[in-house]
């Protein structure tokens, strides 16, 4: 008769050895089924790449080698040149009968949502050599646009990089959407970007920005090890977009909701309070004529700023120019939306952030020239729109192919007229 007992611890071995094959079995066909996922989306070229790191002087910055698809708003394929600028490769020596300009602005001077042959900034170096801008010499346009940048990046900008590839001409690309608040610390309320304030009347550099948790969390080991995981692995990325959808619908429906209701109708004598950005948007606030003293800081910062740049480039004996960009709805090609739109955050024009730039312009001697106003014409004569893609068309979203065709061109006339 054989014993239970040892019948029972004989099989105890063989019961544990089977859960470690299985548990092997799992794992492997688990690391099996993630090799294959992994090897269909290199296949398929699939990436979503992060484009941006942590930069000491500017707080982030394009981040050199990198190249993938981008996926946020229209769509392309990008390559970050060596230098860090979404660009083809340039040397730091000028060739010799070439005539440099420096592109200097945000995310529409960047332009990742269309493909770099159909950005203003390659288009306007073609359109420039066919109007005999500068005769017997080459031209070569340089993209120095990061997305988020305001003006205070973008004069470090021109001091740590753009001054080593000898340009003649700076172009400011002035986005009067954001620009002004991005120049704000109390508006933009955003941490760890480096902010420019008057101190006895001065210009100073706060480089604050470095002492934040967002930066220092940015440019630490482990967000650098996270990066690299990134970089080499297509599933990571696929997840990365995932999370990133899922917050923008989370985002859509919370401004859905927060959305601000109709503005009721008034007497014609009584007069309108001012509107807040709680009830127009912060964007919307760059339409008004400042009432407060966040407002009137930030274009009194905005403008010194600008002209802190005019000097800079004068002194090394460049030519500058400020170029201000469009607007959604400064180009919207029915006028009845724009007068709805004006009603909406009381004001009589779309355009005042433009004037006061042209009359700052004026005032310092400095080369100007507004796309809004020629596109708006052409977009409500054209019924086209300049702004957005797909169901977006007309959104408050970037320029599509054909605005910036439209910037291109009458850029290029203008610096063809005033050479």
């Amino acid at each position: 008769m054989i014993d239970k007992t040892t019948a029972r611890d004989n099989k105890r071995p063989l019961r544990k050895g089977t859960f470690r094959q299985k548990l092997y079995l799992v794992l492997f066909g688990l690391l099996f089924g993630l090799l294959l996922c992994e090897i269909f989306l290199r296949v398929i070229g699939y990436s979503f790449p992060i484009f941006y790191a942590s930069d000491y002087y500017r707080g982030f910055a394009l981040r050199p080698g990198i190249k993938g698809h981008y996926q946020r708003e229209g769509g392309s394929y990008v390559r970050i040149n060596s230098d860090g600028q979404r660009d083809r490769e340039h040397t730091k020596t000028k060739p010799p009968d070439t005539v440099r300009i420096a592109v200097l602005g945000d995310s529409f001077t960047e332009a990742m949502q269309v493909p770099m042959e159909q950005t203003f900034w390659s288009l306007l170096e073609r359109k420039l050599e066919e109007c005999h801008a500068f005769p017997g010499r080459h031209v070569e346009v340089m993209n120095f646009g990061v997305s988020g940048y305001g003006t205070a990046q973008e004069l470090i900008t021109l001091r740590q990089k753009v001054w080593d590839y000898s340009p003649d001409i700076v172009m400011l690309a002035f986005t009067t959407y954001n620009d002004v608040y991005d120049n704000s610390r109390a508006l933009s309320k955003t941490q760890d970007v480096p902010y420019f304030t008057y101190r006895n009347g001065e210009l100073v550099d706060d480089a604050s920005f470095r002492d934040s948790s967002a930066y220092q969390w940015r440019d630490s080991k482990l967000s650098k090890l996270g990066r690299w995981f990134h970089d080499h692995l297509r599933l990571v990325q696929l997840v990365h977009y995932a999370q990133f959808v899922g917050k923008v619908r989370l985002t859509e429906w919370r401004d859905r909701r927060a959305a601000p209701a109709a503005p009721t109708q008034t007497g014609t004598d009584e007069k309108r309070p001012e509107p807040t950005a709680a009830e127009i948007g912060m964007e919307n606030m760059t339409y008004l004529e400042p009432s407060d003293d966040n407002w009137s800081e930030a274009w009194h910062v905005t403008e010194g700023l600008i002209g802190q740049m005019r000097d800079e480039v004068s002194h090394r004996g460049a030519r500058f120019m400020v170029v201000t960009l469009s607007n959604a709805i400064q180009v919207y090609p029915d006028p009845v939306a724009r007068q709805n739109f004006m009603k909406h955050i009381g004001v009589s024009t779309v355009f005042y952030p433009n004037e006061r730039l042209r009359a700052l312009a004026s005032r310092e001697q400095i080369d100007f020239f507004d796309l809004a106003e020629p596109m708006q014409v052409y977009a409500e004569q054209n019924k086209v729109f300049l702004h957005g893609f797909g169901s977006d068309l007309g959104g408050n979203a970037h320029w599509n192919p054909a605005g910036h065709r439209l910037a291109a061109d009458l850029i290029s006339q203008h610096v063809c007229l005033n050479r």
